[in-house]
């Protein structure tokens, strides 16, 4: 909690700037970053470790990817000493790579663009079931950024835009604007 004000401290970018800000520009009433996963708020200015956690990621998601190949591979191998018949383990392989790819895409996706919550509902299932390909989306875009950072900040400049045109202050006295005629 902030001491002075008694709100939330939702910032996780430099304790002494306002998340989000220039060195000497801060405004504490302007728009504040939604931070990200793992990130916080350093993938504004790239700073408090922000290569680190990056790389952080990346080989996290790529060791993720990894356990899970084998775990499925695991199940593969029980379906295959149960000796359910080759139909169904062709059902199974055939499955999984369908929801991953679907997965993968719906990932790839909400990296660039805010994901519809209605769809984003009725998907779940199909997800959870291709979690490989959701997880190998976020390997590869951690590779160029944290994952999510182009759409936030896209909607950050917007959101810092927008409020230094309704703060900034006109000039002059509009009263003794000169009237054409």
């Amino acid at each position: 909690m902030s001491d002075e004000i008694g709100t939330p401290d939702t910032s996780a970018g430099s304790p002494d700037i306002p998340a989000g800000t220039p060195a000497g520009q801060a405004d504490p009433t302007g728009p504040r970053p939604e931070p990200l996963r793992f990130f916080g708020t350093t993938w504004v200015n790239h700073d408090q470790g922000y290569a680190v956690r990056r790389a952080g990621a990346t080989i996290g998601a790529l060791l993720a990817t990894t356990a899970s190949c084998l775990v499925l591979r695991f199940a593969y191998e029980g379906l295959a000493i149960a000796d359910i018949g080759g139909f169904v383990n062709l059902l199974v392989v055939v499955m999984f790579a369908i929801c991953s790819a679907l997965a993968f895409r719906n990932t790839w996706e909400s990296f660039t663009k805010r994901p519809d919550p209605d769809r984003q509902a009725s998907l779940r299932g199909l997800l959870a079931i291709g979690f490989v390909g959701s997880l190998v989306a976020y390997f590869f875009r951690s590779l160029a950024e944290a994952p999510g950072e182009k759409l936030h900040r896209a909607e950050y400049e917007t959101a810092r835009e927008q409020h230094a045109k309704r703060t900034t202050r006109r000039t002059g006295n509009p009263a003794k604007k000169r009237r054409r005629t």
